[in-house]
């Protein structure tokens, strides 16, 4: 006879992690709510707190609704471990769930990747194509985004009664933006066949809460920044990105690239100071949104370079990270969501207001858009490039503003320019030759040992 005792525990830990996490909340919305006993929205009772710790507020209650999926997780790896359960014979849809996302399958050999890759030594100018590619998808999708994202979370939208509301609810969001991006990458791995799948899916989870963080922080931030310091902020994210690669990878970096780093920081800073109109700064740059994108930085830094060991590690497609992170992204911010009543709030403010629905839906499809080309062009580039081009995407967007909306550029801002792309063009020229030096250094060796 079957043992399901095995199989009752861990739906146990499932309902009962739920629902102490949903009586914690609750005690802390009546907290909130003191002597007024209605059933009112997290924004209804955010209202009598000040600005600048609303977001802390809200971190909080999102925080508690991730643990409903991060404590159970915890607490059944932990029993798969000491019970030997991935070692049962017995099949069943919970089992096959369980060593789907805790099963450690048979890793990458990075040897047989490598020894393939050189027979098949990519041209030049194939690689160029690609990158190409990468970059001017990138750039369509996002500053497509960009445009929205600061639409929704700066500008006022109005219902059919003519009453003005701004929507302040990020985490509804970033469930739209990911379970979109899940759906799309899950009919794609339905209708095409994709290399065998290796790596335990608890390995996206880390990768997924980072980016669920990083995603909710940004959106934040607009609250109490403007949009060109938010921008003039990223730019440098390129040096959190290469340290945060020697923490998590272990990463090693040629001179050149530390000397490129700074340059295209330098570059950006110059440009955006020069293109950035200081007539326009208002009391809303504050440092509570400063520490915002310094959050922000450090978990999406943290969100790249984790993929990119995913990658090294388990040979993934890019359509498999993305499906596998936007899972635990779907699956993050709908228990925040549900814990917390955000569904019902961020659907009322949806069907009031059909404009904010359109400019939802197509936010969430640039979104979902632009992570196909960011996995693909971490796959193919890896964390650092793909970096590059997101930074270049930033300095094109307020490019882009000046030339539609006739801004001037100072000589300061186009020094800055001339310094990103020729920091840009020393990486590719660096890279190509160390390529080719090493390539001569192999075919040396084999001669001599011939």
């Amino acid at each position: 006879m079957r043992n399901i005792v095995p199989d009752c525990i861990i739906i146990s830990i499932i309902i009962g992690t739920f629902l102490i996490i949903y009586f914690i909340i609750n005690i802390f919305y009546e907290f909130l709510a003191g002597e007024n006993n209605q059933n009112l929205t997290l924004s209804q009772l955010t209202e009598g707190v000040s600005k600048e710790y609303t977001w802390a507020l809200r971190l909080t209650i999102n925080c508690i609704g991730y643990s409903a999926l991060i404590v159970p997780g915890f607490l059944i790896y932990q029993y798969v471990k000491r019970v030997h359960y991935l070692d049962r014979s017995e099949k069943t849809f919970l089992s096959s769930i369980v060593k789907a996302c805790f099963g450690e399958n048979e890793k990458y050999d990075l040897l047989q990747s490598s020894s393939a890759s050189k027979s098949v030594n990519k041209a030049l100018v194939r690689e160029c194509v690609l990158l190409s590619y990468c970059f001017v998808g990138l750039m369509g999708s996002y500053l497509t985004w960009g445009v929205l994202q600061e639409k929704i979370m700066t500008r006022e939208y109005i219902d059919e009664n003519g009453k003005k509301s701004f929507f302040k609810d990020s985490q509804f969001l970033v469930f739209s933006n990911r379970l979109l991006a899940f759906c799309i990458a899950i009919s794609y791995l339905y209708l095409k066949q994709q290399t065998r799948h290796r790596a335990p899916l608890f390995k996206y989870s880390y990768a997924s809460f980072s980016n669920v963080l990083s995603a909710w922080l940004q959106y934040e931030a607009l609250k109490f920044i403007s949009f060109p310091t938010q921008v003039l902020a990223k730019s440098c994210k390129l040096v959190p990105v290469m340290i945060m690669g020697k923490v998590v990878s272990r990463n090693k970096y040629e001179f050149y690239e530390y000397v490129v780093a700074i340059g295209i920081s330098t570059g950006m800073i110059l440009f955006l100071s020069g293109s950035y109109d200081q007539s326009k700064h208002t009391p809303s740059t504050t440092i509570t949104g400063m520490f915002l994108l310094v959050l922000y930085m450090i978990f999406d830094s943290f969100t790249s370079n984790w993929q990119s060991e995913i990658f090294k590690t388990y040979g993934i497609t890019s359509i498999q990270m993305m499906c596998g992170v936007n899972l635990f992204s779907s699956m993050f911010t709908a228990a925040s969501l549900l814990v917390q009543g955000g569904f019902s709030e961020g659907i009322s403010f949806a069907s009031e207001h059909p404009k904010f629905l359109i400019d939802c839906v197509i936010l969430s499809i640039s979104s979902a858009v632009g992570q196909l080309f960011i996995f693909y062009t971490i796959a193919k580039f890896g964390a650092i490039v793909f970096t590059i081009i997101m930074t270049l995407r930033q300095a094109i967007a307020i490019l882009l503003s000046c030339l539609i909306y006739q801004h001037q550029i100072s000589a300061l801002g186009i020094f800055g320019i001339i310094v990103v792309f020729a920091a840009v063009f020393l990486r590719v020229y660096c890279s190509h030759r160390i390529k080719i030096l090493r390539r001569k250094h192999e075919l040396l060796k084999q001669r001599l040992h011939v």
